[in-house]
Formats: structure tokens, sequence, C-alpha cells
């Protein structure tokens, strides 16, 4: 794509004032990724030499997050000049192409930074990424002649006539290395803010005689997370891409903005999902899948022809075989469901290996935890778990066994065995009507 060497400094120290958390803002997640894990996933597809990420005192959460990319750390918010600045030490003295982009807009695609990196090789010094909003509002404008991109106006200065102007400033730039710190040393801070401003940098380039461009844009590409209400439409934006990427590649859903996927969702050909299921990251579903509505998925792999749902839970580390079902208010976790097995009503799965074909009836648990350890259930090949069935772990039943209604499980079965774990029915003709002639007599005498 490049004959230049790549770099990008990624602007991620904001706190995030109008979220109103504990999370820095960067850290926020879309589809499962925090919003600045989007933008490097994209960055780094570029092949850049070296990414930096600029980030404010005491986040190293955001630093654990963008391993193993570059931190640098900005002591002071003192503008987005100055936390460019922060990242001299991992970028000074090299050549080719830096980017700088903020952490908080996840949306920006590969295509978009790629012309911008085109257009400053075909012999712009400086490249802003502009865009225009259905309300250009109280953005700043680019003001763009026959030499290109002239100057950056922000709105508060802008004459009448600049105002008019709907072609706004994104403040995603591409800069040529070699000059980016000389014209960072440049700049002033003698403004109402007391910072120092990237949009000076155009005036700075075009003040040594050298080009600057603009590369447009679409609007939903620029969206920043400031707030709550911002994150949700950025999360829309993204779900709304990920449906369509989905159904494009033939999977059917009947009502797809029920359907909630994580980034890295894998889906095969001929799925079928009905409304209001959610992927959790780590999913992957084979081809010809049919999952019904109201399901919830995380960690897990559905292998092909398996069937699932309603309600079914399945949780992290689970893995179900070809041709599988799995049923009603059914959760599993952490279990290996083998090829065609049924898990149909019910029940809880824990820590398990179920064999093949084996059926699973209604109501039955794995007891996988003692308040201190989990244990494992293994479940042979072609066996038979009668309905309300408990199984204390550690267990193994064996192939072809049977375990009668209503029974625990506490001690290995062999296999084609026949167990019965529970208590001997006991009849007590005429106890019951007893029973209620004397907590009625009871409860007459507690009225006198």
């Amino acid at each position: 794509m490049s004959e230049k060497s790549t770099y990008a400094v990624v602007l991620g120290a904001g706190k995030g004032t109008r979220m109103k958390s504990d999370l820095p803002k960067v850290l926020h997640k879309i589809a499962g990724r925090p919003l600045v894990c989007h933008l490097l996933a994209t960055v780094d597809s570029l092949n850049v030499k070296k990414a930096v990420v600029v980030v404010g005192p005491d986040m190293d959460n955001v630093a654990e997050a963008v391993a193993p990319h570059a931190v640098a750390v900005q002591q002071k918010q003192l503008g987005t000049g100055d936390a460019v600045k922060a990242a001299r030490a991992e970028l000074e003295g090299l050549t080719g192409n830096i980017l700088i982009l903020y952490g908080d807009s996840p949306l920006i695609r590969r295509e978009t930074l790629e012309k911008m990196i085109a257009a400053r090789e075909n012999g712009a010094a400086v490249v802003v990424l502009g865009f225009t909003p259905r309300d250009a509002g109280r953005y700043g404008r680019l003001v763009v002649g026959k030499g290109g991109l002239e100057r950056i106006v922000e709105f508060k200065d802008a004459t009448e006539e600049e105002k008019k102007i709907t072609l706004c400033n994104s403040g995603v730039m591409c800069v040529d290395a070699e000059r980016l710190f000389g014209w960072l040393d440049m700049l002033r801070n003698d403004n109402a803010a007391g910072e120092y401003y990237l949009t000076d940098l155009v005036a700075l380039a075009r003040a040594d005689g050298l080009k600057a461009a603009v590369v447009e844009g679409g609007e939903e590409e620029m969206m920043g997370a400031n707030s709550r209400s911002e994150l949700a439409t950025i999360e829309g934006l993204l779900q709304k891409e990920l449906r369509r990427r989905f159904l494009d590649q033939g999977v059917t859903m009947t009502d797809p903005d029920s359907v909630y996927f994580s980034y890295d969702t894998v889906l095969g050909r001929d799925v079928e999902i009905e409304p209001n299921v959610i992927f959790e990251t780590g999913c992957v579903v084979e081809d010809h899948v049919e999952i019904k509505g109201f399901c919830h998925f995380e960690g897990a792999h559905i292998r092909s022809g398996a069937k699932v749902g309603p309600f079914a839970r399945l949780r992290p580390e689970t893995d179900i075989g070809e041709n599988c079902h799995i049923g009603d208010f059914v959760e599993i976790k952490k279990s290996v469901i083998e090829n065609g097995a049924k898990v149909n009503h019910l029940s809880y799965v824990g820590d398990a290996r179920v064999g093949t074909k084996t059926n699973i009836g209604a109501g039955t648990i794995t007891c996988n935890y003692d308040g201190y350890f989990k244990s494992k259930t293994d479940i042979g090949a072609n066996a038979f778990i009668g309905s309300n069935t408990v199984i204390v772990a550690p267990c193994t039943i064996g192939d072809g066994a049977l375990t009668a209604a209503g029974s625990v499980i506490t001690k290995d079965v062999e296999p084609d065995a026949l167990v019965v774990g529970r208590a001997r029915q006991v009849v007590l003709p005429d106890r019951a009507r007893m029973f209620r002639e004397q907590k009625k007599a009871l409860k007459e005498s507690l009225k006198k």
C-alpha cells in the first residue's frame, strides 16, 4: 500500500468525565471490545511500524488493554498538540508518515486511512480527515482553495461566510514524520483554554511553503464516544455493520435488529438465528446450525447441524458437537457435548463430558462445585440419564448406562448398568386426611 513507513499516535488520555464512570473513556466497550482496541485493530491492519497510545497518569489499565503496543504518558492535559508531543521519545527521528488518531473513535475504516496515507505520499505534508455532517453545528471548518487545504477555522473564530462551509474537521491527521515534532515545538497556547492545538499544524506547514490536503470520510466513521448516549449510538452502528456482514455471507436472521454480536463472532453458512440472541466474545458457530430465540452465548463452539434453544445459555469453554440438541432453559458451562447428544429441557451441565448420542433427561444437573473445588462428570456414549437426576461430581457413568428418574448418583456407574439412587416410596393410607384435620383443629384453637 505505502512506499514509506507509517506510524500511529492514538490519543487516549481522556478521563471521560461525561461518561460518569471510574473507567477511562477509551476502555468502554462496544461489541465486547474496548473502543481503543477496535481502533488499534484497524491500525494494525495497515501494517504500521509502531503504534503509540498516549495515556494519562495512573492509567495502567489502559496500558494493559493496549499491550503490546507502546504507551506514552501525558502528564498534564494541555491540548491535542501536547498529547502528541508525549509520544516524542517513541517516534522522534523517524521518516515516513505519522497518523494521529483518537482512541474513542473506533469506526474509522482502513480504506479511509489508506486514502490519507496516499494523499500524504502524493506531496502533502499534512493531511486532515474531513467530513460533511448532516448538521455542521459547532465543528471546526476546513477552508479549501485551489492549492489544497488553506486553514482550519474553529467555529467560534469563523466569519459568517466561513460558518456556511459544510466540510468539517474530524481532528484525525496524517503528518510528515520528519517535520511533526519540530512543528509541535512551534505551537503556541495563547488562547482562551491555554492549550496547544494540532489544528495549527496546517498553518505551520503552509508557512513553510508545504502543501496541506483533505481526505473526506463518512460522518458515521468520525463518531466519538464522549457520553453513554454516544457510546450506545456507536454500538448500534457497529451492530448494524456486523448484521449486514453476516446476512451477506449466508446467515438467516428473522429479526436482525434483536440479535447482538461480539467483534469476534464467527458464523458459518446457512446458520438460522431467531430473535433476541446475544453472542458475547469467543463464539464460533459452524454451518447449518439452528438457534432458537432468547439464547445467550459466551465462549462457546457450536458445531455443524446442532439445534440450540430457545432460552439456552452456553457459557465459556462449552463445545456442542455435531447434530446435538440443546433445548429450552438449559445451561451448559465448560463441557463437551459430543455428536448427536441431547440435553433438551431444564438442565444444568457443568464441567462435564456427555458422550455421543447420550440423552440427558429434563431437570438433570451435574453438581460440580462443593464450595471449594470444581469436579468433573464424565458420561459415556449412548447413555440415558433419567429426568431429575442429580450427578454429584466427581463421577463417571459408563457407556450405555441408564439412571432412573429422580436419582442422586454419588458413585461411578459401570457401562450398561441400570442405577436407582432414590429413597423407596412409602404409602401411609389416610394420613393426608388426618394431617389436614389436625392442622385445621390447631388453627381453630388459636383463634379462641
